[in-house]
């Protein structure tokens, strides 16, 4: 029994997945955002876990949560958002301080929000918003550029 090949595809055809891939690669803005939602997606799971589990009131919740997210967030965009050639020394030295600025405002935010919205998760979803446009301007052209 001889074994048949397997039909190659045409060089013009490309998968959904190298499609998306090459968008990802295209659109650094994407990236950005695609690394902050899996990063806010962590913090608002820390968020939950630590209100829901802890008596630690709810701002400071947020601020840990934020803090723990970070870490995901500085990698992630290092490697895949900016494909970052620095050394770590430098670019992490940066991003502390664009953390500390985010983790400042989104907690000003927090704290105001909590006050006037019904949910604590709906005051974090605004503190993420307020913090989105200027952290990525943070990254982009302070942080990661070349």
């Amino acid at each position: 029994m001889s074994a048949t090949p397997l039909k190659s595809t045409n060089s013009g055809e490309q998968s959904a997945l190298q499609r998306w891939s090459r968008y990802l690669y295209q659109h650094q803005f994407v990236r950005f955002l695609l690394v902050g939602g899996t990063a806010t997606a962590l913090q608002y799971l820390f968020l939950v876990l630590l209100v829901e589990l802890t008596g630690t009131p709810k701002v400071a919740c947020s601020a840990i949560a934020f803090a723990l997210s970070a870490v995901y967030n500085y990698l992630a965009n290092y490697y895949f958002t900016f494909q970052a050639t620095h050394k770590h020394r430098e670019s992490s030295l940066k991003f502390a301080v664009v953390v500390v600025l985010g983790l400042a405002l989104n907690t000003l935010v927090f704290y105001i929000a909590d006050i006037v919205l019904p949910h604590y998760l709906l005051a974090q979803i605004i503190a993420t918003g307020v913090t989105l446009i200027s952290n990525f301007l943070l990254h982009k052209f302070w942080i990661y550029r070349s």
